[in-house]
């Protein structure tokens, strides 16, 4: 099991590629190098999986069978800042440019060498803690004196209690945070939290975010936390910047 991005010890690393041979001779790569690993055959599985565990870099191939790689490149995009490397067969210069201006960090073509592999993990993962480590905004937290929220601790308390969240209830809270005080959209959200065939399942959300108000002990008439905007999606109001 992945452990909570707050307690992990090396880097974690999700591959989100299609084929079998690919994936094992990843896994036993990368978790020689001691790195902790998660596995997805197809974007809707990868953006889940990225949106519950926040892995530190993602490893994609563009040939997917449920969707393009790009597709799932620009949903990361949207709230994720984790370094992408993709890895294809596609060696046209075409590719490469679209899959870097919609945010990749990296392009290797197969076939390719292990070694070089490693050393394009190393250095983006060198580069994205660098940031992290230096941006003014690399913890987020928020704290009104009655709600406390710590992204990267994942930590939730209302009036000193610990909240428990769900995977998916953090992993909304943690999209609409990172996007505070614009509007998220529904369809957004249900992509990148239950995945690209569940865009028009809103029931699914109302529900969440439902819950997520009564435990944030976010009245839903006032909404002084998750603003409804009616028909598009929810904000973050951040009034501690007011």
């Amino acid at each position: 099991m992945t452990a909570p991005a707050q307690n992990r010890e090396k880097p974690c690393i999700l591959i989100i590629d299609d084929e079998p041979q690919i994936r094992h001779f990843l896994r036993i790569s990368l978790k020689t190098e001691g790195y902790e690993l998660l596995e997805a055959e197809n974007g809707e599985s990868g953006l889940g999986l990225c949106a519950r565990h926040s892995p530190d870099l993602v490893i994609l191939d563009l040939g997917l069978p449920d969707m393009d790689g790009s597709e799932v490149l620009a949903g990361l995009r949207e709230w994720s800042s984790a370094p992408v490397i993709i890895l294809s067969v596609r060696d046209r210069e075409l590719e490469k440019v679209k899959a870097l201006d919609l945010g990749a960090n990296d392009y290797v073509t197969k076939p390719f060498g292990v070694d070089e592999l490693l050393a394009r993990v190393r250095t983006q993962l060198r580069n994205y803690e660098r940031k992290r480590a230096s941006s003014p905004g690399a913890s987020v937290v928020f704290d009104d004196g009655e709600l406390y929220i710590d992204l990267s601790m994942r930590k939730v308390t209302v009036k000193g209690d610990p909240v428990r969240l769900t995977p998916k209830e953090f992993a909304v809270l943690k999209v609409l945070m990172l996007a505070s005080g614009k509007i998220v959209t529904q369809s957004q959200l249900l992509r990148d939290i239950w995945g690209p065939t569940h865009t028009t399942d809103t029931h699914y959300l109302r529900i969440l975010i439902g819950r997520l108000r009564q435990k944030l002990a976010d009245d839903p008439t006032e909404q002084h936390y998750i603003q409804t905007e009616p028909g598009v999606g929810y904000r973050f109001l951040d009034n501690t910047a007011i």
